[in-house]
C-alpha cells in the first residue's frame, strides 16, 4: 500500500510542510534527545514533504544547552535561560523567524512542538517575573512570529494531532491550502474562483452555515470588483471558516442536503437505508465515513456533476482514514 501511495504522490507533487526538527527524530533538544513522532513521519510522510527547522539551534544554542522559559516583564514577554536570567534570546528568536519568511511562504502547513518557549503554538507557560507564578497562556516566540506573518497558514501542534477532530481539520486545511496555491499559480479568474467555491461549498457548510451562505452571496455579487481584491477577502474568510470545528449537526444538514439530490433516483429501500444511516450518524452511533461512503456509492450509480467534484465527499486521501473516527 505504501509503495502505491508513493507512486500516486511523487516527491514533486507532495505538499510542503514545515515542522519542528525534534519531531522528525533530529537530536536537537536541550538534552540532545528528540521527540520523534511516528504518525508525522510514517503516515503523513506518505503525502507531505517536510522542512524541519529548530530555531534554538539556528540561533546557535547547540546541544546540550540550558533550558529556556517565557517570562512576563514590564516591557513584554522575554525568553530567557531557566537558570541564567541574563541569557535572553528574545530578539534572536524573533529575528530568526523573520529570516525564514522566504521558505515559510512556500509552505502549506506547519506542525510545531507543543509547550516549547520557541515553537509552542498555544498554552505555553509564561512566568511572572516578580512572583515566579506561571500561567499557560503564551506562544513560543518563533511560533508567534510565524503565525503573525502567515495568519491563514494551517498550523498545528503534534500533541493536538491526537484529537481526531483537530487532526482531520488540520489535514483538510492543508490540502485546501495547497489547492488554493495551485489555483493562484494556474492564473486566477472569477470563473475559476466560482468553481473553487462550488467544490468547497458543502465542506464550508459543515463548519458554519450562515457565514458560508454570506460568503457565497458576496462572491456571486463580486463580478465588478478587481479579481485580486476578491481573492484576498475570499481566501481570508475561506481559511477562517475551515479553521472552525465542523459539528455533527452541520454534517447531518449537509448529508441530508446531498441526499435530496438523489430523491428521484433511489428506490424505497435505498432511500430508507440512507435516511437511517444518516440518522444513526446523528445519534453518534456511526462515524462520518459510513454515510459518506454510502453517498459516494449512490452518486457513482446516479452521477451528478457537482457531487463528483465536491470536496465534501473526499476532502483528503481515503488512506488517511480521517473520517473513520469523527
Amino acid at each position: 500500500m505504501q509503495s502505491q501511495i508513493q507512486e500516486e504522490f511523487p516527491d514533486k507533487e507532495r505538499i510542503l510542510i514545515g515542522t519542528s526538527s525534534c519531531l522528525m527524530g533530529e537530536k536537537v533538544r536541550y538534552d540532545t534527545s528528540h521527540k520523534h513522532h511516528s504518525y508525522i513521519t510514517n503516515t503523513l510522510g506518505q503525502y507531505f514533504t517536510f522542512k524541519p527547522f529548530c530555531p534554538e539551534m539556528a540561533i546557535g544554542l547547540g546541544t546540550p544547552r540550558e533550558t529556556l522559559r517565557l517570562v512576563q516583564k514590564d516591557d513584554g514577554i522575554h525568553c530567557i535561560g531557566n537558570k541564567t536570567e541574563g541569557h535572553d534570546v528574545t530578539d534572536k528568536l524573533i529575528n530568526i523567524a523573520q529570516e525564514q519568511k522566504p521558505w515559510h511562504s512556500e509552505l502549506c502547513g506547519y506542525i510545531l512542538k507543543k509547550g516549547s518557549p520557541s515553537c509552542g503554538m498555544e498554552r505555553v507557560r509564561i512566568y511572572n517575573f516578580e512572583t515566579g507564578m506561571p500561567i499557560d497562556s503564551g506562544s513560543g516566540l518563533y511560533a508567534k512570529t510565524l503565525m503573525e506573518n502567515f495568519p491563514h497558514l494551517p498550523i498545528e501542534e503534534e500533541g493536538r494531532l491526537g484529537d481526531s477532530i483537530l487532526r482531520e481539520n488540520f489535514i483538510k486545511r492543508v490540502f485546501a491550502f495547497r489547492h488554493w496555491k495551485d489555483l493562484i499559480e494556474a492564473g486566477l479568474s472569477m470563473n475559476a474562483l466560482t468553481d473553487f467555491h462550488a467544490q468547497y461549498k458543502y465542506v464550508l457548510l459543515s463548519h458554519q452555515q450562515d457565514r458560508t451562505r454570506a460568503l457565497g452571496n458576496r462572491l456571486a455579487n463580486a463580478a465588478s470588483e478587481p479579481i485580486d481584491t476578491v481573492a484576498q477577502w475570499y481566501f481570508e474568510e475561506f481559511m477562517s471558516l475551515l479553521k472552525l470545528r465542523a459539528t455533527r449537526k452541520n454534517h447531518v444538514n449537509v448529508l441530508q442536503h446531498l441526499q435530496g439530490f438523489l430523491k428521484n433516483d433511489l428506490d424505497k429501500e435505498d432511500k430508507q437505508e440512507l435516511t437511517e444511516t444518516i440518522d444513526t450518524y446523528r445519534r453518534g452511533k456511526l462515524p462520518l465515513i459510513v454515510p459518506i461512503v454510502l453517498l459516494r456509492h449512490h452518486f457513482r450509480r446516479h452521477p451528478k456533476p457537482f457531487a463528483n467534484r465536491s470536496k465534501y465527499l473526499q476532502p483528503h486521501p481515503s488512506e488517511l482514514m480521517l473520517l473513520n473516527s469523527i
